[in-house]
């Protein structure tokens, strides 16, 4: 079996990257797969948005990410510049920053780079979105 870590480039709803993404990596996972991590990258960031609001006959994918998270025990790391470049920021950075409000669910880990890296050294493969 193999390990992967998921990288998500796409926006939540821009293009279907990240729903593909999403669905690979159930897909990884119940073929006994493991995914270290999935790491949004450039507007992947978008992915991590807690304020998205799809009408109510619309696939959720925030809330997929999410639920997938929980069943799994999987880690979501935003890339932390690309998050805050777009706007994306935890409670943590919102302080930091003196902001008032955020918009990344604290499931969802803000990290740079090295997660990526640290992740790679680690796993067999790097798939990308």
């Amino acid at each position: 079996m193999s390990t992967f870590i998921i990288q998500v480039n796409g926006s939540a709803y821009g293009d279907s990257a990240a729903f593909h993404a999403l669905k690979f990596t159930e897909a990884a996972i119940q073929a006994g797969h493991s995914v270290l991590r999935v790491f949004f990258y450039q507007d992947g960031v978008f992915n991590s948005s807690s304020l998205g609001a799809p009408a109510s006959d619309e696939f959720n994918l925030y809330r997929a990410w999410l639920d997938l998270a929980e069943r799994h025990g999987l880690e979501l790391v935003n890339c932390v510049s690309a998050a805050l470049r777009r706007g994306m920021l935890s409670d943590v950075e919102a302080r930091e920053q003196g902001l008032d409000h955020w918009n990344v669910a604290p499931t969802v880990v803000m990290g740079g780079l090295g997660e990526l890296v640290t992740g790679l050294v680690k796993a067999d493969r790097l798939v990308c979105f």
